[in-house]
């Protein structure tokens, strides 16, 4: 999708429609915190981009629109996008939210060649949900992503069969999955500057210098990726949320329901998901920007709050010595099926989240918290959206 979040919030808001739209924290004039989640295109003329910090993007842009993200409301486009992507094959690999492999060899039948099939999904997404969609086609997992990535907005590209070496060989290296910053450096050092280059390199001396990867970016950059589209590849790794202070606090008292909060959000969204995880990880980050994770494993799957919160607070509690706090963070994983609670077994969420959580769906964020939360930490109330 081009600019998921962004496009979302001015297909809804039309005020911001032909404006820079910057989705993420609140810039605070400058001052603000977080990152960028997602940059309009009209806002990334101003070398906005997402992940850079939001102080940095209002410097850039002071004059965009910056909007909150609304995670509930792309997780409901998200399902969408899914069931369209789904008209036109079952073998569909989410990526993440707004990105998914297909392989539509067996529907060709149905629908007509890859470039046909393409343009029937851009023009369902922009029928039904107002947005558009940029696609690569291409027989391998890697041209199709680099394809979908060329020619956006609103981009369609087609690398014929067999001709996926001759499509990467004039591209910068940084395209090519697996060469970061380092890796890059290296190979220009190297006198490597395309893809081509690349492809074109003695393997023994490139494993020499890189080792086993050498070997594999060299398959890649010739086009060889054998890789199939797995249906559900795709499925969350972990679930989480966290929280960036305005300030850096020491305070206990804040950091605890700081905390309590975030547990009671992952484990409502564990639960709309249908999912459980053994894993729990906190993520903390201290007023010299030092990033720490630590993590639990349980005995059984949990999508009920205490558990969540208890053990963030123990893994907490091992790394927290007075230090100013930052940033502080809760995921779960570990949803493996032997993980997974079986078909008949008694639900693991407490009588008092299910009536929450059936509160919550009903009157929209905010209807019900815990008292300790209310005020400064409290959920801001948002009215449902049907």
């Amino acid at each position: 999708m081009d600019a998921f979040y962004a496009a979302i919030e001015q297909r809804d808001r039309p005020e911001l429609r032909g404006r820079p739209v910057i989705v993420g924290a609140d810039p605070k004039s400058g001052r603000g915190r977080g990152v960028v989640s997602a940059a309009s295109y009209e806002a990334r003329r101003f070398g906005v981009s997402s992940a850079m910090p939001i102080s940095r993007a209002y410097r850039l842009c002071p004059d965009g629109a910056f909007v909150p993200v609304d995670m509930d409301k792309y997780a409901r486009v998200s399902d969408q996008l899914m069931e369209i992507l789904r008209r036109y094959t079952d073998l569909v690999e989410p990526l993440s939210i707004d990105e998914a492999f297909l392989d539509v060899t067996g529907s060709q039948r149905a629908f007509g060649n890859g470039e046909a099939i393409a343009r029937a999904i851009k023009d369902a997404v922009r029928r039904d949900l107002a947005l558009s969609a940029s696609v690569g086609v291409a027989s391998t997992k890697l041209a199709a992503k680099i394809a979908s990535d060329l020619r956006k907005p609103d981009g369609l590209v087609i690398v014929p069969p067999g001709g996926e070496a001759a499509f990467l060989a004039p591209l910068p290296l940084r395209k090519l999955w697996g060469i970061g910053p380092k890796t890059e450096q290296g190979l220009v050092r190297a006198g490597l500057h395309t893809v081509g280059d690349l492809a074109a390199a003695d393997p023994d001396k490139l494993e020499r210098r890189l080792g086993t990867h050498g070997h594999d970016l060299i398959r890649l950059a010739r086009g060889l990726d054998d890789r199939p589209v797995t249906a559900d590849a795709g499925l969350a790794k972990s679930l989480g949320q966290e929280h960036t202070f305005d300030t850096d606090i020491s305070d206990l008292t804040r950091l605890r329901l700081t905390l309590l909060a975030l547990a009671d959000n992952v484990a409502r969204r564990l639960r709309e998901h249908g999912m459980a995880g053994r894993t729990v990880t906190l993520k903390f980050r201290d007023a010299g920007f030092n990033t720490l994770t630590r993590a639990a494993t349980l005995t059984r799957p949990t999508d009920r709050s205490e558990d969540l919160f208890q053990t963030a607070w123990d893994l907490f509690r091992q790394v927290h010595v007075g230090q100013r706090v930052r940033l502080l963070g809760i995921s779960v994983s570990g949803f493996g099926a032997e993980t997974q609670l079986a078909l008949f077994a008694t639900p693991q969420a407490s009588r008092l989240d299910r009536a929450q959580d059936a509160l919550l769906g009903r009157f929209g964020n905010g209807a019900v918290t815990r008292a300790s939360l209310l005020g400064e930490l409290g959920p801001k109330r948002r009215p449902r959206r049907d």
